[in-house]
């Protein structure tokens, strides 16, 4: 099936540090997130982080009895930038694979700053298309 690179952001008067702070706790991913129910995050011995870092694995459950399971390929914090990889493995394991790049920026408004986050995904071109409203709408939330 062929790849397509699509992109989308979203704007919103949250400060980009808290915004940060939304992505760095994959606990609080399903709160910003309506597609999602929960993360299980590999490894992560009692009491230890879960904190987003580069190797990071897990699964994301989401409505509909869809889950993937996730690798974090890069974080960078200072730049407020992540990367990860996800495959479908329910309900059908296959051979869809989505990498997806996550940016969020402070930028100058009238009244301060605002916050976007931005997103960039590349996979199979039905399901990049499909999932970009879907993201939009997710990316909307976290800065709002």
């Amino acid at each position: 099936m062929r790849r397509s690179e699509v992109s989308t952001s979203a704007r919103g008067p949250l400060p980009v540090d808290e915004a940060w702070e939304r992505y760095a706790d994959p606990s609080r991913w399903a709160d910003w997130a309506p597609h999602l129910r929960r993360v299980e995050v590999d490894g992560v011995p009692a009491g230890g982080s879960t904190r987003l870092h580069a190797g990071m694995s897990g699964r994301v459950h989401g409505t509909l009895g869809l889950a993937v399971d996730f690798v974090v390929s890069a974080v960078d914090e200072p730049a407020r930038t992540w990367s990860w990889t996800v495959r479908v493995v329910r309900p059908v394991p296959g051979p869809f694979r989505l990498d997806l790049h996550h940016t969020l920026v402070s930028l100058p408004d009238s009244t301060g700053s605002i916050t976007e986050a931005g997103l960039v995904l590349s996979g199979p071109a039905p399901v990049a298309l499909a999932y970009r409203p879907v993201a939009r709408w997710a990316l909307r939330r976290l800065v709002s």
